[in-house]
């Protein structure tokens, strides 16, 4: 790699500050940023849209060069409420009263259940809290941990590299375990990035949607896209290194960084104990590829086959039939991997029918790892993508029938 992983995750960068509280199952978070920064986003597609979506949309339209701050809540999604704007806006005008800031220079973003009014009383004490916090201390862990609702473990991540003898950094932290299947023109999740890399506010929307079209567009645990899914990049140029002196370097930091965190959304896919890499090449065109790809480990058989352990290649490619790519059954590959063996369950259109062969029984002892790769291979062109995805189990529907619980 032409950088490294380094600690801290969004307060890494220069001249970032972040912390977080947890007041029971409510949680607020803050990002600040000492200096102005240009920012961009990307948003949810769903219909449906939360209220700090709008709010936020609304702030980067007028002023994505003059961002100071971003708060968070946890276990309400503020979405769905009759007062959910007026809230929205009540946590961007504490935030910028308790920091000392412009009230349009702070994002926000929520996560959550739907429906609920929000205990505003609980959240501006939070928020208080928290920015009384960030003038004494400054807590990367803390600020993770408070955004986290049905997650079993933060994630977070920053990485270094140099240029012209000086360091630049990225630094993110993010949440989302459920409800994800992202349309990525427009985001997933919630992940907060920060860097201190000199950059427009274009090259900056530009680099962040690409970065999100590789990695969290192409991730999907149960199917179902968020209301609230938001990404951030904050960028405040306190490297005093510009973008255009480290272009493709940035650009393939940041696509690091948030397939990174995609992975460790899908690890923690709600009562997950398998993740799935599912590439598919040899595809007529791009679009081929994703839509294949997307199915694979979108398909409730294929996530119930791998928490079964059971190498049923049969529904790999019934979901690579119905996704509407280009193929021809009779000369496809697929391919499992652990990532050390490999070993083909189709090859030119033949199946592995045999469960005495020894393939078989290879197939089978792959399936028992916690990281499996599917490889399928169309032959109809030059063209691939990469989806990633996990199994699915008893847990999923324990969690998820007792969640307003």
């Amino acid at each position: 790699m032409d950088f490294k992983i380094i600690n801290n995750g969004v307060i890494a960068p220069k001249g970032f500050r972040a912390n977080g509280y947890k007041n029971g199952k409510y949680g607020v978070g803050v990002i600040y940023s000492e200096k102005d920064c240009i920012a961009a986003g990307t948003f949810t597609t769903n219909k449906i849209v939360a209220h700090p979506v709008k709010l936020s949309k609304e702030i980067l339209k007028k002023n994505r060069d003059n961002i100071r701050a971003v708060v968070v809540n946890s276990g309400n999604a503020n979405c769905f409420t009759k007062d959910g704007y007026y809230d929205g806006k009540e946590m961007i005008r504490k935030t910028a009263e308790f920091l000392n800031i412009p009230e349009d220079s702070v994002l926000v973003a929520s996560t959550g259940v739907i429906g609920r009014k929000m205990p505003m009383d609980i959240i501006t004490q939070s928020i208080e809290k928290v920015c009384n916090m960030l003038k004494k201390d400054s807590n990367n862990n803390n600020f993770a941990n408070s955004i986290l609702t049905t997650d079993r473990f933060p994630k977070t991540i920053a990485i270094e590299f140099q240029v012209n003898g000086k360091k630049v950094r990225i630094g993110a932290t993010a949440k989302g375990a459920g409800m994800i299947a992202p349309n990525m023109l427009h985001a997933t999740m919630l992940s907060f990035i920060t860097t201190d890399i000199e950059i427009n506010p274009n090259d900056l929307k530009n680099s962040l949607q690409k970065s999100v079209d590789i990695s969290f567009n192409n991730t999907i645990v149960d199917g179902d896209t968020s209301t609230n899914d938001t990404v951030f990049i904050l960028a405040n140029g306190e490297s005093g290194i510009k973008y255009e002196e480290c272009s493709n370097l940035f650009d393939k930091a940041l696509t690091y960084i948030c397939r990174e965190l995609a992975k460790m959304i899908v690890m923690d896919g709600e009562g997950s104990k398998k993740i799935m890499e599912v590439l598919v090449k040899g595809c007529t065109s791009k679009e081929d590829a994703i839509k294949a790809s997307k199915s694979v480990v979108r398909s409730l058989l294929v996530k119930t086959a791998l928490y079964g352990e059971d190498p049923n290649w049969g529904r790999i490619a019934a979901a690579v039939g119905y996704s509407g790519a280009d193929m021809d059954m009779d000369t496809m590959d697929i391919i499992i991997s652990d990532y050390r063996r490999e070993v083909y369950l189709v090859k030119e259109g033949n199946p592995i029918d045999n469960e005495d062969d020894e393939d078989f029984k290879l197939a089978r002892d792959i399936m028992k790892e916690d990281k499996i790769k599917i490889i399928i291979d169309l032959k109809k062109g030059s063209y691939e993508n990469i989806a990633y995805g996990c199994d699915l189990g008893h847990d999923y529907v324990t969690l998820n029938s007792e969640y307003t619980t």
